[in-house]
């Protein structure tokens, strides 16, 4: 890389992952924010929809029309499933590398897409193209990408945990049960009867049961890591909290098991993974908050013949913004961790 900066646009400003891809942008040694698009507040000063960047990146909201006037590097879709596919094919020539942070290409194919999130795909050419954006996973694949899917939240914190024992073909079939716990930001920042104060606050409750569409996800991603396929029971739940997801996994494994090689399997695949912690304690949420790690905590049950895998993440962190910025310096061969060492904020 020359020391020229890239040139990149947010498009998609008013939620919470727009916000949290500025703030990373922002502070990042080789990035120039060349602009940021929202369709609803055109003109206004980004910082008069997210409060905190006030005096710090006040730019004037533009239209995702101007984006194709722009000269860019990296192009950011920081927009709902099912609106990201349209921008994507409207801008696949533009010579932007573009990175998805919504759904419509993380799944194998249009069918696939349009059975579990009940939506039709207008630009199937793009699941030939997509990289499935996890670092830890696909780094070298990412490098020489165009289009990125920037996994989801719950798939990353979910892959993480299993992808050590998959990878070895360890697991045995149907006995994979995920159940996970997000904070109220993975619901996105549209306020709704489910997201009210008074629904949310001193409660707790899963959903998606049975078929939540982040199921699909998971079971692809773990089933291409054991070239098999991998069934899943995938269970989310709301927790009363900003951010964060806790993941705990169970699993069989296939032949003899202890903590100690339970241990060195997780040590030798993550070994080079500067953003997999694997912790000797349980993580909480508040232990990887702000930041971009993913915290792991295998352990061998020696009594019921399982493996618990506890991991936690930052939703929209390591879930979706920080996982985005991490793709884009491996597409243009920045340093792996370049804008992403903040330490976790606790309490």
């Amino acid at each position: 890389m020359s020391n020229t900066k890239l040139k990149v646009a947010i498009v998609g400003a008013s939620g919470f992952t727009g916000s949290e891809l500025a703030r990373l942008l922002l502070n990042h040694p080789t990035v120039e924010i060349s602009m940021i698009t929202s369709e609803s507040h055109v003109g206004k000063p980004f910082s008069d929809l997210h409060p905190q960047f006030f005096d710090r990146l006040d730019i004037p909201l533009a239209s995702a029309e101007e984006v194709s006037k722009q000269s860019l590097d990296v192009i950011f879709l920081a927009l709902p499933h099912g609106v990201s596919m349209d921008f994507v094919s409207k801008w696949k020539d533009s010579g932007a590398k573009i990175i998805d942070l919504s759904g419509d290409f993380r799944l194998s194919s249009k069918e696939v897409y349009e059975e579990w999130y009940q939506k039709k795909h207008t630009y199937p050419e793009g699941f030939e193209s997509a990289v499935y954006g996890l670092p830890e996973l696909f780094a070298e694949k990412i490098k020489s990408a165009k289009l990125i899917a920037n996994p989801g939240c719950y798939p990353t914190a979910s892959i993480l945990s299993l992808a050590p024992l998959f990878a070895k073909k360890l697991i045995q079939e149907d006995s994979v049960v995920i159940d996970a716990k997000s904070g109220l930001t993975g619901a996105g920042i549209k306020a709704n009867a489910t997201t009210h104060f008074s629904n949310v606050n001193e409660n707790f409750k899963a959903y998606g049961i049975a078929g939540h569409r982040h199921t699909i996800e998971i079971e692809e991603q773990l089933g291409s890591l054991a070239g098999s396929e991998a069934i899943v029971q995938f269970t989310p739940h709301l927790l009363p909290v900003d951010r964060g997801i806790l993941v705990t996994a169970y699993a069989k494994v296939k032949g003899a098991m202890d903590q100690d090689s339970l241990t060195k399997i997780y040590r030798e695949f993550y070994q080079d993974k500067p953003f997999v912690r694997l912790r000797n304690q349980a993580p909480g949420i508040k232990d990887v908050r702000g930041s971009h790690y993913c915290d792991v905590f295998p352990v061998w049950d020696q009594r019921t013949k399982r493996v618990i895998v506890i991991s936690a993440i930052d939703n929209l962190l390591k879930g979706a913004a920080s996982q985005a910025v991490h793709n884009m310096n491996l597409m243009f061969d920045l340093p792996e961790s370049e804008g992403l060492t903040q330490i976790p904020l606790k309490p």
